[in-house]
């Protein structure tokens, strides 16, 4: 009997896989959230993506890497599980090069739709009080600050897509769960693991998962999702860490 045909064992598989990856961020991020909303006003809490691990340059170099490395574990895990049921995880999750264009074309259309709504709902969310100072870069200045931020996007857009979109709309699917309900339980854990910039990202990264679920859904492409991600956050990231002193960010 396969996997596709034990919905127990379907569901345990999920719980681990989340357990080791999004599911625990998800849990921590509330966690955060909570602190913040007991030590005062969410508006005055920060919370800094990209934290330096060590005073010393390479040896915050060595983290950083190592923590990028790791955090990509999960996603061979959910693709060898995914080969091991008898799915084709390239095909499955729509990660093989075979439509390029339609890819970047998609991914850069999403990463515009996404992106420029994005910052107005963040500047709300700080004017009215329900979203923290984020701080996307706490890197020291470095020469491989900027490598090593272009990375840390690729790692949380392949991360993300992959686990949260791709491999659990997956599994829920073989569930016999409605395409609906598929992409709102996407779209809720990816906006409970970014609970810890508040609540307003909780909100804003909710509606970010519904598009890319219903995308996803679609065109069966988890391609197009990982480019705009990955645009997404490399325009924060980098820019944060080229700009911030100029503009006067905090």
């Amino acid at each position: 009997m396969s996997l596709a045909q034990q919905p127990r064992w379907v569901r345990v598989e999920i719980w681990i896989v989340l357990a080791l990856s999004l599911g625990q961020s998800a849990v921590y991020a509330f966690v955060s959230l909570l602190a913040k909303l007991t030590a005062g006003p969410l508006r005055d809490q920060t919370a800094t993506l990209n934290a330096s691990a060590s005073p010393r340059e390479y040896l915050d170099l060595t983290y950083q890497l190592l923590g990028i490395a790791f955090a990509l574990v999960p996603v061979v895990l959910a693709c060898f599980l995914l080969a091991s049921s008898g799915d084709r995880p390239r095909t499955v999750l729509g990660l093989s090069p075979a439509r390029p264009g339609f890819d970047l074309g998609v991914g850069a259309a999403l990463a515009a739709l996404i992106g420029l709504p994005g910052i107005g709902l963040y500047l709300v969310g700080r004017e009215i009080g329900i979203t923290a100072t984020v701080v996307p870069s706490g890197l020291d200045a470095y020469w491989w600050a900027v490598p090593v931020l272009v990375l840390a996007a690729v790692e949380n857009a392949v991360l993300e897509e992959v686990v949260a979109v791709g491999y659990l709309m997956t599994r829920l699917r073989q569930l016999s769960w409605s395409p609906v309900a598929a992409i709102v339980c996407s779209a809720a854990l990816r906006g409970a693991y970014h609970l810890y910039q508040g609540i307003g990202p909780g909100v804003g990264n909710f509606v970010m998962g519904l598009v890319f679920g219903y995308v996803y859904q679609r065109t069966g492409r988890i391609a197009p999702l990982v480019i705009a991600h990955t645009v997404l956050d490399v325009v924060a990231f980098v820019g944060y860490a080229l700009f911030a002193d100029a503009l006067g960010l905090p």
